[in-house]
This record gives structure tokens, C-alpha cells and sequence, in this order.
């Protein structure tokens, strides 16, 4: 009882995440996962499953928000389905005990990815305009959704950070559309682990109670989403993903333990670091747009 509840409790902290940020449902749930010593396959089994549900929820709160660009769901549905799917397929081919390192350290990479990019944005605030179109959407939808497969997430680091990079979507109508987007992902994943492993391969108890704390935290989550600094929360969780991974695979590699946990201090000290110049980032940009404003409104004065 005691493992379900604390279950709930990671898949409604990866939802409020994955709401808010459009990223990281599937890869702080299958990284928690994978350190409890629950296979590659069966957890990421597990979070796609659970993920139909909230996925589900999450679209239909951030539509509510309108948040959502239709245009660019309809367009990546397609190649986010294949990709998943071949991607679960794959994954469930590989040898429990020798995928777990490779998929930790893909996990690992992810969360880098997350913190570079948002990283890279610094105290710009990028300008808008039109949509990204089919040639970068169709490739990010089928690389997306293989990793979601494969690493148990990916749809969010990949689709987010692409499409906030290319700067022609709100930040709030890419989250939006990569949360409604990510149902079908979700669904795509799920058929190709049922396929493979069928369904007595799966842990419905744990896809079960990660949908019930996921289902709960999507409305908030959408409603976070206008509020938050997406970067900020941005490097929060992908520091997440980074320290927990890093320890999955110190304790692989048979890493002496004094050598784990200076590795692993080295990188929350870090990653505390980030976190705070972020805020620092977030607070200048606010400064300077306050400060912008004031100066229109003496001028329009004049």
C-alpha cells in the first residue's frame, strides 16, 4: 500500500511538471521507476499506459486554457504514433538487464538536453510568429516518439525545447500543444508493448495509480502553465532526471560509493546553482519588461 501511494505521489509531481512545462511525465516517472528496480520495458509500459489518461485530461485542460494550436497536434498525431510505436517494439527485444544502463544514461542525456536548451534561450524573451511547419514537425514527431518509447520519455525534451527554440509558438501554445499531443503518442507507445509483451507483461497496478496521481495534478498543471517560468521549472526537472540517473548508473558501473556520492553532490550542488540563476534571469527579465513599460507610459504622458 505503502509503494502505491508513493506511486501516486511521483505520477502527480510528473504530471504537474509535464503540465506546466511540456516535458518530463515520461521520464521522471520511468527514471523513479527504473530506481525502484522495475524493468525498462514493463515501466515504460506502465507510464505510456498511464499517460493515455492523463495525457487525455491534460489536452482537454489546456484547451480549456487555450492553450492548444490545433494545427500543430494535427500535424505531429501521425509521426508521434509511428514512432512510439516501433520504438516500444524495440525496447521490448532487449534483455532487461542490459538495456537498464542504456536507457538510464539516454534518460541521463535527455535531462542535459533539457537544461542546455533552456540554458541557451538566457534572458532573451524570444518574438513569436507563425507556425512551425510539416518539414520540422514530421521528423520531430518520429525521432519524439521513438525515444518516448525507448527511454520511457522524450516526447516533451525533444517536441518542447524544438519547438520553443524555433521560436514560432507561444510558449504556453507549445506546452499546450505537446501535452495534447503527447495523448496519442501515448496511445501509439501503448499498443506496441501490448503487442510485444502482451498484456500479461504489463504491471496494471502501477500504470494505475500513476494515471490516478496524474489525473489530478493535469487541470492544475494547466493552469501553472500560465504563470510559471517555464524555465525555471525547465532546469528543475531536468536536474531531476541528471542526479537520478547519474546514481542508477554509478551503482551499474560498481562505482565505489565515496566516488557516487561526490559525483552525485558535484551535480546537485549544480544543479541548485542553475536553479537559482534562472530565478535570477526570470526576475531581470521582469525588471527590464516593468521598466520598458514605465517608460511608455511616461512618454504616452508627454
Amino acid at each position: 500500500m505503502r509503494q502505491l501511494i508513493v506511486l501516486g505521489l511521483v505520477g502527480l509531481l510528473a504530471q504537474l511538471i509535464d503540465g506546466s512545462l511540456g516535458m518530463a511525465y515520461g521520464v521522471t516517472s520511468t527514471t523513479l521507476l527504473l530506481a525502484a528496480g522495475i524493468a525498462p520495458a514493463t515501466a515504460s509500459a506502465a507510464v505510456h499506459f498511464s499517460e493515455i489518461g492523463t495525457s487525455l485530461v491534460s489536452g482537454i485542460s489546456h484547451h480549456k486554457f487555450g492553450n492548444v494550436d490545433w494545427k500543430t497536434v494535427s500535424i505531429l498525431a501521425v509521426p508521434g504514433f509511428v514512432g512510439a510505436f516501433a520504438g516500444a517494439t524495440v525496447l521490448t527485444s532487449l534483455a532487461g538487464d542490459t538495456v537498464t544502463p542504456w536507457v538510464s544514461g539516454l534518460l541521463l542525456t535527455l535531462g542535459v538536453y533539457v537544461i542546455w536548451r533552456f540554458l541557451a534561450l538566457g534572458g532573451r524573451r524570444p518574438v513569436f510568429g507563425g507556425r512551425p511547419g510539416v518539414k520540422l514537425l514530421v521528423p520531430m514527431g518520429l525521432v519524439g516518439g521513438a525515444l518516448d518509447s525507448i527511454g520511457g520519455g522524450g516526447w516533451g525534451p525533444v517536441g518542447t525545447t524544438t519547438l520553443l527554440s524555433s521560436g514560432r509558438l507561444q510558449p504556453r501554445k507549445v506546452v499546450g500543444s505537446i501535452d495534447t499531443s503527447e495523448f496519442v503518442v501515448a496511445v501509439g507507445g501503448s499498443l506496441g508493448f501490448l503487442v510485444a509483451l502482451g498484456s500479461s507483461g504489463i504491471d496494471w497496478s502501477i500504470a494505475a495509480v500513476l494515471l490516478a496521481g496524474g489525473v489530478i495534478a493535469a487541470p492544475i498543471a494547466a493552469w501553472l502553465v500560465k504563470i510559471l517560468p517555464a524555465r525555471v521549472l525547465g532546469v528543475a526537472a531536468g536536474g531531476i532526471i541528471i542526479v537520478t540517473n547519474s546514481r542508477t548508473l554509478t551503482h551499474t558501473l560498481g562505482a565505489p560509493p565515496v566516488i557516487a556520492l561526490t559525483i552525485l553532490a558535484v551535480l546537485a550542488l549544480a544543479w541548485a546553482g542553475l536553479i537559482i540563476h534562472m530565478i535570477r534571469l526570470e526576475r531581470r527579465s521582469r525588471q527590464a519588461e516593468a521598466a520598458s513599460t514605465a517608460e511608455l507610459e511616461v512618454a504616452a504622458g508627454n
